[in-house]
């Protein structure tokens, strides 16, 4: 397993906890064993997932802050995992380089949601990244 497949994993299960309004600690635990046992990207899967988690509201106040007249709410449900994943790799974990957390959204954008998403992300990622180094 990739890092690159760890995130599509991880957005997966982001995008299913948004559809299903789940967010339980047993719902994370179980993706988690199911799909990182055993991976050299176990640690960090818990650790952005956590972390995402426990920040959702201000990556969701970060993202809407940085998004012109869009909101999550308003979002397609994979473009707001997308950018809830991305949001949290640049605003909390200072080992993931900015650049490489906007490249693999913008990818996942293209391969997981519409044409246009992938500049949408990159427009907003781009915004909270000119945001945190302000």
């Amino acid at each position: 397993m990739t890092r690159k497949d760890a995130r599509e994993l991880i957005m997966q299960l982001l995008y299913q906890m948004e559809l299903l309004n789940d967010y339980e600690e047993e719902t994370k635990n179980s993706y988690i064993a199911k799909h990182f046992a055993g991976s050299n990207h176990e640690k960090y899967a818990v650790r952005l997932l956590e972390t995402i988690l426990a920040n959702k509201e201000k990556i969701d106040e970060t993202i809407n802050a940085a998004s012109n007249k869009w909101k999550t709410s308003r979002m397609s449900k994979v473009d707001v995992s997308i950018l809830r994943l991305a949001a949290g790799e640049v605003l909390y974990m200072d080992d993931i380089p900015d650049a490489v957390a906007i490249n693999e959204a913008v990818s996942m954008a293209k391969k997981f949601s519409a044409e246009e998403s992938g500049s949408f992300i990159n427009g907003i990622l781009g915004n909270i990244v000119k945001g945190k180094d302000a």
